[in-house]
């Protein structure tokens, strides 16, 4: 039977398994700290209480700005336990991006991880009328505590927030048992604000039951047990990772708070064998460029084996999933021929990969630990060669699909017998539809908009009705603005995305409307379209001003035979390059990640029914079709 909420289901794990560890903590000493299910549900009623103690109650918003660690999850399920809602970002997030959510959400109680984030609120203070109560997880510098002094709102520190809430179980034992027991599992448990199709964040409104619904079909697909721990590196205000930890504490498994670097990464691995890891797809770039830069540094034999071994173990791999049916089928008689075909070279091979396996792959599987089970990759789309790199040397890494509004898993390859090349199929708590413009469902094998509907489908985006509108149908559809097919099995594959929303391999969303509208504010560029879903970094493609441009060129003395060779000039190259960086910047209030990484020139501009639509929209999904070449040259 599923828990009604996620505070019932915290109750159930710490009652079932008290001893076992639920977090690990990194301490001083570089080892880790360990908190039980009874403490960490100790921990979660106690910070309640202190809640409570202070007004806190049912229904209310109350921000969280913190990257991961033990205490927010902590502070995110007491919110809960009262029947309040969570609204968290991380610290990366700017000072507007800070003032808009806590303001637009009405918080008036608010946990900040360090002075950082406590500057980006004092610097604003004024636009926080409601905001009452500031809790630090970190010591608060005396000047910041003046500073909030000044402004009538009140400073705890994290202890002592658990301190009052002691002191208020010992007056009323029973009242935040009581608040938990109230909880529904139509109740918000977390707004999360995401870009907008203008750049102002939208609060997509997410129930208990939007995660809870995922749990019972997940525990089978990812397989963890009583006892496991699984490496955590992801920002946990994304819908992806707070899941993620869902289904690890639903498993009676502990969450080891690492970091998404290299070698602490590995440390981590080696020091504490964790049985999984969800990440995005950067990071497991990162381990398979880390590999290959290791095996490169060796150099000599042992290089050319690796290369060797590798690519047979591809080959083989391929060989093992057309004759098992692991991968995408549209046809049933091409199915057979395949198998047939591949069987006897899968049979040739299996020695070599065998050999394979004790000389080069039983060194890269034991730096992952010699108790991991496998990684989940989600956030954005897994390259294919990344992909097939893990299977074939034998890590087991499954892909993901989702989104916020999804809360966020819509399909998941499982663990045993996945097909390679897909999401896999639909979780139980949902449907999906592949249709036509026309909103005509498709047959398999052919393209068309990802439409979802089910119990983790969004309860909609806070205070914005109209934005709610544009994506969920009045009969529960939502428009995922993503491209896909199915296949016979009913799996998915993603082609690509209709709306404009760009998702990075390192997960970062970011919203293309502002950066092309700063980047066209230069008289040499007469129209742009920023791109980089599913790669490392942002390109741009850039409608030169041809008047402008060609009288500095002139200005200049650049010679050039045609306007197309004038865009290929070193000078012309460079101008446009200080422009963009010039407007795309952090003094204009641009993160690293949103800079424009490569740019190309192009010689037309935009045409209705080509590239752009009735409404003058660039149709950005079917750019890599119409600028193929010019595509490999952002991308490399």
């Amino acid at each position: 039977m599923m828990d009604k909420t996620i505070p019932k289901l915290v109750k159930r794990i710490a009652e079932t398994y008290p001893a076992l560890v639920a977090q690990y903590s990194r301490n001083d000493m570089g080892g880790f700290d360990e908190v039980s299910f009874s403490a960490l549900y100790s921990q979660v009623v106690n910070c309640s209480a202190g809640l409570l103690s202070l007004g806190n109650k049912r229904k209310d918003h109350i921000g969280i700005i913190s990257d991961n660690r033990k205490e927010w999850f902590q502070t995110s399920l007491a919110i809960m336990a009262i029947g309040a809602a969570d609204v968290p970002r991380g610290s990366d997030a700017t000072q507007d991006e800070i003032t808009y959510i806590l303001s637009f959400a009405e918080c008036k109680t608010v946990f900040l991880e360090n002075n950082s984030q406590a500057l980006k609120v004092l610097k604003n203070r004024k636009s926080f009328p409601n905001l009452s109560t500031v809790i630090m997880y970190e010591t608060l510098s005396d000047t910041n505590k003046e500073e909030f002094k000044s402004a009538k709102i009140a400073v705890y520190s994290f202890d002592e927030i658990i301190s009052l809430g002691m002191e208020f179980r010992a007056k009323r034992p029973d009242e935040v048992e009581a608040e938990i027991e109230k909880g529904r599992e139509e109740e918000i448990a977390t707004i999360i604000f995401t870009s907008g199709t203008t750049g102002e964040p939208k609060g997509v409104m997410l129930t208990h039951s939007n995660f809870l619904c995922q749990l019972p079909d997940l525990s089978t697909r990812i397989l963890l047990s009583p006892g496991d721990r699984s490496l955590c590196v992801l920002p946990v205000w994304h819908s992806f990772e707070r899941l993620c930890e869902y289904v690890i504490l639903n498993a009676g498994s502990g969450i080891i708070y690492s970091k998404p670097v290299g070698s602490i990464l590995l440390g981590d691995f080696k020091l504490m064998n964790p049985s999984l890891m969800p990440s995005v797809p950067r990071i497991w770039e990162s381990v398979y460029e880390g590999i290959f830069r290791a095996m490169r540094k060796k150099g000599g034999v042992s290089f050319v084996l690796f290369a060797f071994f590798v690519n047979l173990a591809i080959v083989h791999a391929r060989c093992a999933r057309a004759f098992r049916g692991n991968k995408p089928i549209f046809s049933l008689s091409r199915r057979w021929l395949e198998a047939f075909l591949c069987f006897l070279p899968w049979i040739l091979l299996s020695p070599l990969r065998a050999l394979g396996n004790i000389l080069v792959f039983k060194k890269i599987q034991e730096k992952l630990g010699v108790q991991f089970v496998g990684g989940v990759s989600g956030g954005g789309a897994l390259p294919p060669n990344i992909d097939e790199f893990f299977w074939a040397v034998g890590v087991k890494v499954v892909e993901g699909y989702g989104l916020t509004e999804t809360a966020p898993v819509v399909a998941v390859r499982p663990f045993t017998n996945p097909s390679f090349g897909t999401i896999g199929t639909p979780l139980s708590c949902c449907e999906v539809r592949i249709v036509d413009e026309s909103g005509n469902d498709l047959p398999v094998g052919v393209k068309g908009t990802v439409l979802v509907r089910g119990k983790n489908v969004m309860a909609g985006y806070y205070r914005r009705p109209d934005l709610t509108a544009k994506v969920l149908s009045d009969d529960g559809w939502l428009d995922t603005g993503d491209l896909g097919l199915k296949t016979l099995k009913g799996e998915i594959i993603l082609r690509g995305r209709k709306k404009d929303t760009i998702v990075l391999r390192g997960g970062e969303n970011i919203e293309p409307t502002p950066i092309e509208m700063k980047i066209n504010e230069s008289r040499f560029i007469a129209a742009s379209v920023v791109l980089g879903q599913d790669q490392r970094y942002l390109g741009a493609f850039i409608v030169a001003s041809r008047d402008d441009l060609i009288a500095w060129a002139e200005e200049n003395m650049i010679e050039f035979a045609s306007f197309s060779s004038l865009l290929e000039n070193a000078q012309v190259l460079k101008l446009f390059e200080g422009e963009i960086s010039n407007l795309v910047n952090a003094k204009n209030g641009f993160k690293l990640f949103e800079r424009i990484n490569r740019f190309v020139l192009l010689e037309k501009p935009f045409e209705q029914g080509v590239e752009l639509s009735a409404k003058q929209e660039i149709m950005r999904y079917k750019l890599d079709d119409l600028y193929r070449k010019q595509m490999k040259k952002l991308f490399i």
